[in-house]
Order: C-alpha cells, then structure tokens, then sequence
C-alpha cells in the first residue's frame, strides 16, 4: 500500500472538530479470512469477557457505508442502555465510525460484492468489537507518528492515534485487516465521605 492511500484510509471521515477535541483532552485479507483458527481464537476472547448481564451480536454487512452506520447506531444505543458514561460512548462511536469506514473505504474498496463481519459484545466494565474486512490489509507499524515534527502538517496516521487515545484496546490481525477495538467503561469518581471536621482553621 502507498503511502497516499495509507494517508486515506486512516484519515478520511476525521473531522476538524473531532481533532479538535482529541488535542483539547491528551482497520481480512485472504490469508487472513483463510486462517479461520485466527478468527475461532479470537470470538474465544470475546467469551471470555462474556458475564450474565451482557449483550452480543456477530453480523456480516454489505459493503455499504449506510450498512456501517446502522450497526454503528445500533452498538452506541446498547452503550447508552448500559449507562455508559457519555465520555466512553463518544470516544466508541469515534473510534468505531473510523474503523468502519477504513474496512468498507480501503479495505474493501467499495466492492459491492465483498462485505464486512462485525461481532460486538457489551458487558456493564467494557465493550469489545472486532471488525473484519475482504481487503489486502496494512502494516500498523508503517503508519508515521503524526506528533514528529516532520509529519506535523501532513494527515497521515491521525485517525489511528485518535482510535488508540480514546479506546483502552486497539490489536490488528497480522494480515492487517481485522481491527479490535476495546473500551473500559470509565469509573465513576467515588464519593469523598471522609472526616473533614478539623480542616477548618481555627
């Protein structure tokens, strides 16, 4: 992949004001759909986080962004039934709407005949998502850092930093092509209920 299309597929749907917000506060390719152990090995991992009062789906779309959109909506409506912290469900639908698009976008270049696998799970500490495209893949790695001086003005890796910083979890496949995404729900500051009774000056 060029260094023009990695520039594209990671930073296409980034808005200025979603960077904005990033600064103000601190992506299955043959061989991959092919390594089916890959794919058995990590809905294992999804169970493993699975607890009784949970929710999950796996579904496969069509390569259509409207597609992406809908199962965008339906994961941020099951965060807000859970409750989630409207910070956490902000930085999922950032992160998960730039994940998508990559897939659908470059991944799988718009083909109509290739589609997108998405399996979801939401628990009251995290939601985890993995999604899959038919594309080539990418090197993570060869992605340049867009906070070195030199890359400053260019928009080539900042729609993967702006996943990483808002998502406690970001793993690719080794074919590059399937992305994890995982979120710790945001604790809630607890009570400061101790004894201030000889803070007062006297």
């Amino acid at each position: 992949m060029t260094g023009q299309e990695c520039t594209a597929h990671l930073t296409d749907r980034l808005s200025e004001a979603s960077l904005a917000f990033f600064f103000s506060i601190t992506t299955i390719s043959n061989q991959g759909r092919k390594a089916g152990r890959g794919r058995k090995a990590s809905r294992q991992d999804l169970s493993a986080i699975s607890m009784a009062n949970c929710e999950q789906f796996q579904i496969t779309i069509k390569n259509d962004t409207v597609a992406g959109q809908q199962v965008q909506e339906r994961i941020v409506k099951i965060l807000e039934d859970f409750e989630y912290p409207p910070r956490d469900v902000f930085g999922v639908r950032l992160a998960l709407e730039e994940a998508l698009v990559n897939a659908i976008k470059h991944g799988n270049r718009m083909d109509p005949e290739k589609s997108v696998q998405i399996d979801c799970l939401v628990n009251d500490e995290r939601v985890r998502i993995e999604i899959e495209d038919e594309g080539e893949g990418f090197e993570p790695e060869s992605v340049p850092d867009p906070t070195d001086p030199e890359n400053l003005e260019r928009p080539c890796g900042r729609g993967l930093m702006l996943m990483r910083s808002f998502m406690s979890l970001i793993e690719f496949n080794e074919a590059g092509n399937r992305v994890t995404l995982e979120k710790q729900r945001e604790k809630a500051p607890e009570n400061d209920s101790g004894d201030h009774s000889n803070d007062e000056l006297s």
